[in-house]
């Protein structure tokens, strides 16, 4: 397991996106990225991803904060093409770091 900590941004329109569904963009843009997630166990397994805080709704951030968990090893420059290329307009991924 590898744990992948990443910083964004979240401006523009996408200021008036809540947590939850923020969650879900990220999720789903790291799938069609094809990264290798570490599911969780159980009977309904979803990623292992977290955020360091929720922001307001309407609120704009020039750094957030996230962690990933990975299956297998990924070079963090090519996490972060690979996740900025599935990515809508005003969220940007800042930088990737074990």
């Amino acid at each position: 397991m590898y744990k992948i900590n990443f910083e964004f941004t979240k401006k523009g329109m996408m200021r008036f996106i809540s947590h939850l569904d923020l969650m879900r963009l990220l999720v789903r843009a790291m799938r069609r990225a094809d990264l290798p997630l570490k599911l969780s166990e159980g009977f309904s397994p979803h990623p292992k991803l977290s955020l360091n805080r929720a922001l307001k709704l309407g609120v704009e951030s020039e750094c957030e904060q996230g962690a990933i968990v990975l299956k297998e090893f990924v070079k963090t420059d090519e996490i972060k093409r690979r996740l900025q290329e599935q990515l809508p307009d005003g969220i940007s991924v800042l930088s990737v770091h074990l």
